[in-house]
């Protein structure tokens, strides 16, 4: 039987490792690069690096560390994967085909499209004729209106009008090869998943689901785990200030007879 995965998510603002609430609200909290090895120490079963930057100025500049500035967020790549051999999904700024190349090419293994999927449909159906649907996930950021479950775009600051239900199954259509829900309601709140979101499209989700947004303790992890399209639970902001979260978060899972991969830390 397939493993269940826990993924940690790192959101990088002009070069920062941010925390996030409800899309509006970001407080940096250190350097990307130090955070990957870490996350790979702890045998992290995969990781989703976000670029929500709205230009392309970055600082990752760590006398300490050799980090040096960089405008260009490829070379930060480059940095991310001298530090991990887990697989990486890398989202943000992807708009072309080429785009996605040089990211593969770079060391990611998937790529995260949210926004561009929205403004050209074609975009999902030409990315997974070329690369193939395995590495062509699509991010969807939700919130609710009105007792209706709807998709935002832009860093969730763009209204689309389009229900969760109806997207979903538009993303399927096109060949997406996995789902990553981003709940904004829940977002660096700690109140656990939005689980009313996921029950709505439970029965709907065909192909992997990763869900986001609300985790406060290593239960709430458990409570996502327990819908059967969900095939990966993430969140961001635990894995910053509990020391060794993803470890402990994927013991405890393991002792609670989940599907998990069993815990380890790594000498890299």
């Amino acid at each position: 039987m397939k493993k269940k995965r826990l993924i940690p998510i790192l959101l990088l603002k002009n070069g920062s490792l941010v925390q996030s609430r409800n899309f509006v609200k970001f407080q940096k909290i250190g350097s990307p690069i130090p955070a990957v090895k870490r996350l790979s120490q702890w045998a992290s079963d995969e990781l989703i690096y976000l670029d929500i930057s709205r230009d392309n100025n970055y600082d990752i500049n760590r006398d300490d560390l050799k980090f040096t500035n960089s405008n260009n967020i490829l070379d930060i790549i480059e940095h991310i994967s001298k530090e991990t051999f887990m697989p990486i999904t890398i989202g943000g700024k992807i708009k072309t085909l080429k785009d996605i190349e040089i990211r593969l090419k770079k060391c990611a293994d998937k790529v995260s499209i949210n926004s561009e999927a929205y403004r050209n449909r074609n975009f999902i159906k030409d990315a997974a004729k070329e690369f193939g649907s395995q590495c062509i996930v699509g991010s969807v950021d939700v919130k609710k209106i009105n007792d209706e479950y709807e998709v935002f775009v832009d860093h969730g600051k763009t209204a689309t009008k389009i229900k969760i239900t109806d997207w979903i199954k538009i993303l399927q259509d096109l060949g997406i090869g996995e789902i990553l829900l981003n709940s904004i309601d829940r977002d660096g709140l700690g109140q656990g998943y939005d689980l009313e979101l996921i029950n709505k499209i439970d029965d709907i989700v065909k192909v992997p689901l990763i869900i986001s947004g609300g985790v406060g303790k290593y239960e709430d992890f458990e409570k996502g785990l327990n819908f059967k399209s969900v095939d990966a639970v993430a969140a961001a902001n635990i894995f910053h200030y509990k020391d060794q979260s993803l470890f402990f978060a994927k013991k405890f899972l393991f002792e609670k007879g989940l599907n998990v991969r069993e815990p380890k830390i790594l000498k890299i």
